[in-house]
């Protein structure tokens, strides 16, 4: 049988009324992961890994994407208007280009990898490089919102939190439980907002036991939350949470609060190193911020953080393939060998 529908799925938990057009690209019921090896490095009883990139697009954004669209059909929205570091360009323009809605993206000019400016671009957006970064991109189409009948699809419309908040009812589904602890990237912190509303929901409604503490995790380099202001140029190679000022700012600090968690910052190197582990002894390949969770879960255990008989979940939030010059910069260029038997056995040490 197939799978049901994102929005048929958590119909109840959404705000899907008899109007709202019902449609999917295959968002949601991503795969939840256990670790092969990790889990025995940090010592923890269980640790799973939600691959987001599996999603339609590669990221966890088509989860609110759906759910904003399907209410801006419902509304009559002319366009669909977003600023993106990368991510919510692609999803947009999907969902956009499925429903026949015309897709306005604005990007930092030169700060966005190419693999997703060529999503947005494939799929029919109008790709709209400016001169500034995303925080003031979006200050942009704020005002193109306020000024014309369109609809914004960043994270501080409510849809797409609530769709995004279908990620944290997966993960109890499939454990049976919230799990102990839930590492996160923090970028614009729509997501950290998003998965401890999801788990609250579903404490309230009796179908979770407990809530995790929530762990999110800024690149040093653009750690606004942690730092306590905006960063008026966010530097980090992790180009996904290069953001200085974060629209879901106040409810990050609320839901780390509420779950008496942590939002720190984590280093480049740490991120590439967490990357590397993830793909290497996981076999997972996530995008680079995504390997923000990964490195705040290694930075907090060799902090001295036991998770010794704790279920922990860490959140990759999208596909290596969304940036993967990255990692052909870390790994460098490839020598080049003869077209010989021996020679190949030569350099595998088989001869």
């Amino acid at each position: 049988m197939p799978r049901p529908r994102l929005l048929e799925r958590y119909r109840d938990l959404l705000p899907v009324t008899p109007h709202t057009p019902i449609f999917s690209l295959g968002e949601g019921d991503t795969p939840l992961v256990r670790s092969h090896r990790l889990e025995k490095e940090v010592g923890c009883g269980e640790l799973y890994f939600k691959t987001e990139g599996c999603n339609p697009t590669g990221s966890f954004k088509d989860r609110g994407m759906v759910v904003a669209v399907a209410k801006a059909l419902e509304a009559g929205t002319r366009a669909l208007v977003c600023a993106s570091t990368g991510n919510t360009s692609a999803s947009a323009a999907a969902y956009g280009a499925n429903r026949g809605v015309k897709v306005v993206v604005l990007v930092p000019r030169g700060n966005i990898a190419l693999a997703k400016l060529a999503q947005a671009l494939g799929m029919g957006a109008q790709v709209m490089p400016v001169e500034g970064n995303f925080d003031q991109a979006l200050e942009i189409v704020r005002a193109l919102a306020k000024r014309h009948p369109v609809t914004l699809v960043n994270s501080i419309n409510p849809h797409r939190i609530q769709g995004q908040m279908t990620a944290a009812y997966e993960v109890v589904d499939e454990l049976g439980d919230a799990p102990d602890y839930l590492f996160i990237p923090v970028g614009n912190a729509g997501n950290i907002t998003a998965y401890w509303r999801g788990f609250k929901e579903y404490h309230k409604r009796g179908q979770a036991k407990q809530t995790p503490k929530m762990m999110g995790f800024q690149a040093e380099g653009a750690a606004p939350i942690v730092q306590g202001h905006v960063v008026e140029n966010p530097q980090t190679v992790a180009s996904a949470i290069r953001i200085g000022n974060p629209a879901s700012w106040q409810a990050a600090l609320a839901a780390r609060d509420e779950s008496e968690g942590t939002i720190e910052a984590v280093s480049d190197q740490a991120i590439l190193e967490a990357h590397g582990l993830l793909g290497i002894w996981e076999g997972i390949f996530g995008e680079t911020a995504s390997a923000a969770s990964v490195a705040g879960l290694l930075k907090l255990v060799h902090a001295g953080l036991d998770l010794s008989g704790k279920r922990v979940v860490c959140v990759i939030t999208g596909s290596g393939l969304k940036d993967s010059e990255v990692t052909l910069d870390r790994t460098g260029e490839l020598p080049r060998y003869p077209l010989q038997v021996t020679a190949i056995e030569a350099a595998l040490g088989w001869a």
